[in-house]
């Protein structure tokens, strides 16, 4: 969710709407949903204005050189500003489900917080239905979302009858698939693709339950892996590179190996720099650079062993070359940034870049500039 400064219609609600051109408003409307009409005149104003008091009374003006056709917004006039919840030319879509998590992970980029949010749900079902073009993917994210239980199956059920074109992608610590009733609950007659985005931190409880902060969480995670797969769902597993984990990173991939061949594929991924990394740094702050060798071990575990791989979150340069191939453009584009030392180098273009706030925090490895000729090489 991002903010932006916007002058409304006085009297706007404060609820989902779908961005539209004034010259669209007349092929795009239908009374089932909420419309902010882009003005840039008071001629316009003034025709929004006349078609309300025609009887469209699920319209209201909005200026705005940051919107958008298709933004799917919540408007707060007394603020001046707009919530996005999606920005049509995004190329990651996600949807925020909550702030409350069973896990408190070393580096949880979004701290919990125990108060009560469920109205998100809410939001996230009219956010479905207000958006004009079905993405390819479409991510549910928290927080952890298995907490809303039916809250849940309510979003990937509108998701299947808005969009059945689209893929969901939920990520989840998975601890409370353990329990059959939420199981029942969220998978039982599930129409709508999903791929469940999972952490696994070490191939033992004392670390994973070190690194996410709660006591049975290995156990509980791998209890949801087996029912994720008794379903027949797609599973990708995560893995934060951190210090802790890092330690234990060749082992966690013949874990992997061994006992989850079923998952879809591991990724691989370098830590956001904020929220809990920042007070743990001394845990998550890493160079990768300086774990080259032991990244190239982890990758020829995972071959061994038929498990794809891929690496995120990670520019190129913080990685060893014969790890580029599976290096992933993976940054959220609202998150996303390069420094100058991108600027001539040959492999931006494929490069992750780096987070939007790694200046408050750290960089992954120092930056190097990849030039051409070494690009060929």
């Amino acid at each position: 969710m991002r903010k932006i400064k916007a002058t409304f219609q006085p009297g706007c609600e404060a609820r989902v709407h779908r961005v539209v051109g004034y010259a669209e408003i007349a092929a795009e409307w239908t009374p089932e949903l909420r419309f902010l009409v882009r003005v840039r005149s008071p001629e316009e104003r003034a025709g929004v204005e006349g078609l309300q008091s025609a009887a469209l009374t699920n319209i209201a003006w909005v200026e705005s050189a940051e919107l958008h056709d298709g933004d799917v917004v919540v408007p707060h006039p007394e603020k001046g500003e707009a919530i996005v919840l999606l920005w049509e030319s995004d190329t990651h879509h996600a949807l925020f489900m909550t702030n409350r998590c069973n896990s408190y992970c070393l580096m949880c980029s979004q701290p919990p917080t125990p108060g009560d949010d469920s109205w998100l749900v809410e939001e996230a079902v009219d956010a479905i239905r207000h958006l004009r073009h079905s993405p390819e993917v479409l991510g549910l994210t928290g927080g952890e979302p298995l907490l809303l239980g039916v809250g849940l199956r309510r979003v990937l059920d509108a998701v299947a009858e808005h969009h059945p074109r689209a893929r969901v992608e939920v990520l989840t610590n998975g601890r409370l698939f353990a329990d059959p009733q939420v199981v029942s609950t969220i998978l039982d007659g599930l129409s709508v693709p999903v791929r469940w985005l999972v952490p696994l931190y070490g191939h033992a409880d004392f670390v994973h339950d070190f690194v996410v902060q709660a006591h049975g969480a290995f156990h509980e995670t791998l209890a949801g892996l087996l029912a994720l797969q008794a379903h027949r769902q797609d599973i990708q597993l995560r893995v934060v590179l951190i210090e802790p984990v890092l330690q234990v990173l060749p082992e966690l991939a013949g874990f992997i190996g061994r006992n989850l061949p079923f998952v879809r594929e591991v990724a691989l991924m370098g830590c956001e720099p904020i929220g809990f990394a920042l007070a743990n740094r001394e845990l998550c702050e890493v160079d990768l650079s300086a774990w080259g060798d032991t990244l190239e071990q982890v990758a020829r575990v995972l071959r061994r062993h038929a498990i794809p791989h891929l690496f995120m979150n990670a520019p190129l340069c913080a990685l060893p070359r014969p790890l580029w191939p599976v290096a992933h453009r993976s940054i959220s584009d609202w998150k996303n940034v390069y420094a100058s030392e991108c600027d001539r180098c040959a492999v931006k273009a494929e490069c992750a870049g780096l987070f939007a706030w790694h200046e408050k925090g750290w960089k992954p490895a120092p930056l190097k500039t990849i030039e051409t000729g070494e690009v060929i090489a």
